[in-house]
């Protein structure tokens, strides 16, 4: 079987670094589970002197004075087997539990800080299923398995030098059959190491389609799209299968060559030891005992074969997570130049010359030198056929992405010289598809100003004109949503993102078609709001219907990334053919 090649060694380098650093800060709690791991492991050693003991100072002498001795004290060391295993197995799946806590937390924090751009270029559900799937194997591997691979190699090595110094003589058998017993560990401990990874990204797969299908069930079912999905899930699952049938053959193969060589070199000391007991060269007492370790030592080689697959898996799990966590975001805080906005900025936003290109299109620019100044306190309505790049400029205003090409600034600034954060509290976003969260009604208007008082929080409500449904709901502001808001209809939800950046008060509004999803009669409601919220405000309006942006002060008309025009709703009408087109199709269907 040829050697690990330099990547997977270097790989498993840096998972085991990566598990003794975050074990590392619970030195104390770690020393406390292996005081109790040497405890035990002592204590189950000291059982074969007391069988021996039983045998040779109690059943053999015929004395029932001292065979109830050395029963209460082999019932004594049972006692504090118990107790010390009890320690064991508290502090070991408390160190599991804390650390995979603690590495959830951290891949958390990593992931809520990287660029938008890379959850589009990684499957989101996939990024779950490691941050889940992952981690609790991890758990159980800290929390049990290695546990059990300690004290099995403690057990292997005391149990050797007890067998030494019962009978040498059998126990020059015992270092024979080590070789045969390791070789088999070795050879297949990489197979089911290669195995391992492909199993936990088959797994990865199935709950990355689950999630996918349920979270589109209305379509899925919309389109009687049910037995294609069975298929299809019926093949994912058979693909997972596969691979988990192959390391499960690959672990039952080393399990059972494993047992074969330890029992089999157990039967042959049993005869060997029964010769010299028959011929009084020694006790029966001590071939007990040596039987005894014998169990001991080849029960803890068998152990350590099952546990190495678990400690692959975790390995193979462990390589997932770090490559999530060597995950880099594109959009981060300048190195040198670190500028930061006042308090309470103007609102002035200047493009020069601004381009953009996706990652995925590099060769179809999304905007093409865009030259634009808002002033502010003033409202800008983007108008165009999809695809023109209008929420294209909305994502490089809130810096989810960089420019290709020329510069953005607020206030004179440019945004590349504010740290993100800085930069993304001075905008209120309001997307065409309302971004509610599982929580309370009040939790999802808090958002943006978690601080807010309770009513500062209905004053935003009736803002946004949704104060009277919210109230006619059966607990009001405490009102539990579901998943993306489920159980409210599409204007109930716009209303709540509306009230949602009418709470934060931010001196730039971002509205990506927020009256999209309103009835005539709502939409009249909260157009008026946003009137009222958008006066002494920059305000960027991208809305499809005419209707709702001809009080724009500024109109601007993109088409294919590119400005093509600018002026009032009157002024285009008469110098833009595209914007007259777009009011003609609109306007006349009205009619």
């Amino acid at each position: 079987m040829p050697g690990d090649s330099p990547d997977t060694a270097s790989n498993t380098r840096t998972s085991a670094m990566t598990m003794l650093a975050y074990l590392q800060p619970y030195r104390r709690q770690i020393a406390y589970a292996l005081g109790a791991l040497l405890f035990t492991a002592a204590v189950t050693l000291s059982l074969g002197q007391g069988v021996r003991l039983i045998i040779d100072q109690g059943l053999t002498t015929g004395s029932q004075a001292q065979l109830r001795h050395y029963v209460q004290l082999f019932l004594l060391l049972v006692v504090a087997l118990a107790l010390g295993t009890f320690a064991r197995y508290y502090w070991v799946t408390w160190l599991g539990e804390r650390v995979v806590a603690d590495i959830r937390r951290q891949v958390f924090n990593h992931l809520i800080e990287l660029h938008p751009g890379f959850f589009e270029s990684n499957r989101g559900l996939e990024i779950q299923s490691r941050l889940t799937a992952d981690t609790t194997l991890l758990q159980a591997v800290i929390g049990s398995s290695v546990s059990v691979a300690l004290r099995n190699l403690i057990m292997l090595f005391g149990g050797t030098v007890w067998l030494f110094l019962t009978n040498a003589k059998l126990s020059a058998l015992v270092l024979v059959c080590v070789p045969l017993v390791v070789a088999p560990i070795l050879l297949f401990g990489r197979r089911v190491r290669r195995l391992s990874r492909r199993s936990q990204d088959s797994i990865a797969d199935v709950g990355v389609y689950v999630g996918e299908v349920l979270g589109q069930i209305k379509t899925v079912q919309a389109y009687n799209h049910q037995p294609r999905d069975k298929a299809r899930f019926a093949t994912v699952v058979d693909q997972a299968f596969a691979v988990a049938r192959q390391r499960a053959l690959q672990r039952g193969l080393l399990i059972s060559v494993v047992i074969s060589l330890v029992l089999g070199a157990v039967g042959l000391m049993l005869w060997v030891g029964g010769l010299d007991v028959i011929a009084g060269r020694i006790s029966a007492g001590e071939l007990a005992a040596f039987v005894f370790y014998s169990v001991i030592v080849g029960a803890a080689v068998g152990s350590i074969s099952e546990v190495i697959g678990d400690l692959q898996r975790a390995l193979g799990a462990t390589e997932r997570i770090v490559e999530l966590l060597a995950a880099r975001s594109d959009i981060t805080p300048p190195a040198g130049g670190l500028k930061r906005l006042p308090s309470r900025i103007h609102g002035r936003i200047e493009l020069h010359g601004l381009g953009f290109c996706y990652p995925g299109r590099p060769e179809t620019p999304a905007l093409d030198a865009i030259e634009m100044t808002i002033e502010p306190g003033t409202s800008l309505a983007l108008v165009g056929p999809s695809g023109a790049g209008k929420s294209t400029l909305i994502d490089l205003l809130l810096r989810f992405y960089d420019c290709s090409a020329g510069a953005i600034s607020i206030d004179g600034i440019d945004i590349r010289h504010l740290d993100p954060v800085d930069l993304r509290r001075c905008f209120a976003l309001v997307s065409q598809t309302p971004a509610l969260f599982y929580g309370s009604i009040e939790d999802n208007l808090r958002y943006g100003k978690p601080g807010a008082s309770q009513a500062e929080v209905e004053a935003a409500a009736r803002a946004a004109h949704a104060h009277d449904f919210i109230s006619a709901l059966p607990l009001g502001y405490q009102t539990r949503l579901g998943d993306a808001g489920s159980g409210l209809s599409g204007g109930q939800k716009q209303r709540l993102a509306i009230a949602r950046a009418i709470l934060s008060d931010a001196p730039i509004l971002l509205l990506d078609e927020a009256t999209s999803a309103l009835d005539a009669k709502s939409e009249r409601a909260v157009q008026q709001a946003l009137d009222t919220l958008m006066r002494d405000r920059t305000s960027l309006v991208i809305a499809h219907r005419l209707a709702t942006v001809q009080s724009a002060d500024r109109i601007a008309v993109l088409d294919h990334g590119q400005l093509i025009a600018q002026g009032t709703h009157s002024e285009l009408m008469h110098s833009c053919e595209l914007y007259a087109q777009l009011a003609r199709l609109q306007f006349d269907t009205r009619v």
